[in-house]
């Protein structure tokens, strides 16, 4: 898992690469639990799993007494860094927990309506983008265009064939519903993970190198 695994990793294999799409997904999921622990005054490392491993990793300092904030500081830096996200992407996910999790109830239906989405939604741009993944890398603006004529037919179009695709057409949107991302939001994280997913090594690739 690129950067964090080199810390973990004690056989010297120095072939994973930092900022993969494993390293942006772990880097979401901080993100998301620093803003759950600052909202709700969550103390527990223990109920946040990700937090707990990237702030003893990295020795995130606690500021102000209040668990969350030194961490979303650390991951907006490395993400900006990394990926060149944007504020209004951290924005996004500020809006949408501060409207979802009022109490700490919600947090664990948040987490799994999020992950519902985030599955479902990669499920339908692998469906329905196919050969449209086989554009080279350095054509990014091409794949963003791509992407985001996607995620606009995902909320718009009405006339899927494969009853697997309506499925998670349905479930996507109900999951948005609740969660409120904008599609540029939508488009940016999704292509985040197609780009990153081409820089990643084929699984001939690594028996090649093994």
């Amino acid at each position: 898992m690129g950067f964090f695994s080199k810390l973990f990793n004690k056989s010297g294999d120095e072939t994973a690469k930092s900022g993969g799409m494993e390293d942006y997904m772990t880097l979401i999921r901080v993100y998301f639990q620093a803003v759950l622990a600052s909202r709700l005054g969550i103390n527990n490392l223990a109920m946040l799993p990700d937090l707990r491993t990237y702030k003893q990793t990295f020795h995130v300092p606690t500021l102000h007494n209040k668990l969350g904030l030194g961490e979303m500081a650390s991951v907006k830096k490395t993400m900006k860094s990394l990926y060149k996200v944007d504020d209004n992407f951290f924005d996004e996910i500020d809006a949408s927990i501060k409207k979802n999790c009022k109490k700490m109830q919600d947090v664990q239906p948040y987490l799994y309506q999020f992950q519902g989405f985030t599955q479902d939604l990669m499920m339908l741009i692998g469906n329905l983008m196919k050969f449209k993944l086989r554009v080279p890398g350095f054509f990014k603006k091409a794949i963003y265009t791509m992407t985001e004529k996607t995620v606009n037919d995902i909320y718009d179009k009405n006339d899927f064939s494969d009853a697997g695709v309506i499925k998670a057409v349905v479930a996507v949107r109900q999951y948005n519903q609740r969660l409120r991302f904008s599609r540029k939001w939508t488009t940016d994280f999704v292509y985040q993970i197609v780009t990153l997913a081409k820089k990643e090594p084929k699984p001939a690739e690594q028996a090649e190198s093994k």
